[in-house]
């Protein structure tokens, strides 16, 4: 995808986050820590390496002001957020029946706020992968694909079909948390039924893709990290892998300012301004060694 493409990033950082709980009586689960950072840092620098520019931050109406106070408009970063209550947890898909008329006419590439990404090459895969027509979904091999939705590949390695949550071996392919889609996806996510759980299924909507042929697949590259930090398991350890990557090569992982400063979206001036108003500690200190 080139940066051409008019898109629009969505975080959806919304849902009651009862896997954490009591972590999250009080708390967003995507305001928790991975190591040095918030959680939401994460996909919000993915997004950026995807080239996103204007972000949709979806979030319950408890915790939308904590998102704002942390991120303010996003223009420090030389973002532009936008800030969506969802009233209830209702399904992945439901989130673009939020999306204002004004954004429709964009593509859409949503991440799952508790979804982490890293790997050696993982910006460019994100930013020339779609082609800005149809839809297009991740697979990454897992021992577990019965936690996970799943695609299954012809033999010509053409997706063939979906499943959520499959009960036999069908597949070891998961679908990852990010999706891209062409501007159809509002529409098509208001015509979805509700699952047998109630809810707005993403698959359902990637399988309407699917039965029209137009699904695309792209297999992640050996060595990229694809973690789930939905739960206190898994958040410790994405939080320790973060950490072992950053005291070993001495770079951090997740940091929007020096993505911004990388990818253009602002230029060292801005950047400068930037650091100097931050307070001082050992996050300071790393983003003046890149000055």
């Amino acid at each position: 995808m080139g940066r051409s493409l008019r898109m629009i990033g969505i975080v959806l950082a919304a849902g009651n986050g009862t896997r954490m709980w009591p972590l999250t009586k009080s708390i967003s689960k995507h305001l928790l820590p991975i190591h040095d950072k918030p959680m939401i840092y994460y996909p919000i620098t993915t997004l950026m390496f995807a080239g996103a520019r204007e972000i949709v931050l979806i979030a319950t109406p408890q915790h939308v002001r904590s998102y704002r106070e942390l991120l303010g408009d996003g223009s420090q970063w030389g973002l532009k957020f936008h800030f969506i209550i969802q009233e209830t947890a209702t399904g992945i898909a439901d989130c673009f029946r939020l999306i204002p008329k004004t954004l429709q006419s964009q593509t859409a590439t949503l991440i799952l706020g508790d979804n982490f990404f890293f790997g050696m090459g993982l910006g460019q895969t994100l930013r020339n992968s779609f082609s800005g027509e149809g839809a297009l979904c991740l697979a990454y091999k897992v021992a577990n694909p019965s936690e996970y939705g799943v695609v299954v590949f012809d033999q010509f390695g053409n997706p063939s079909k979906i499943v959520e949550k499959p009960e036999g071996h069908i597949s070891h392919w998961a679908i990852p948390g990010i999706y891209w889609f062409d501007h159809q996806c509002y529409g098509l996510a208001r015509s979805l039924k509700p699952s047998q759980r109630g809810e707005l299924e993403i698959t359902d909507l990637l399988k309407s893709y699917l039965e029209n042929a137009r699904l695309q697949t792209q297999i992640l590259p050996r060595g990229t990290t694809w973690l789930d930090a939905g739960t206190p398991r898994s958040l410790l350890s994405a939080s320790s892998y973060v950490a072992v990557i950053e005291e070993r090569q001495g770079l951090k992982i997740g940091c929007p300012e020096e993505v911004a400063l990388h990818e253009g979206y602002i230029d060292s001036s801005a950047f400068n301004d930037l650091v100097l108003r931050l307070p001082q500690g050992d996050y300071k200190t790393y983003l003046q060694g890149l000055i």
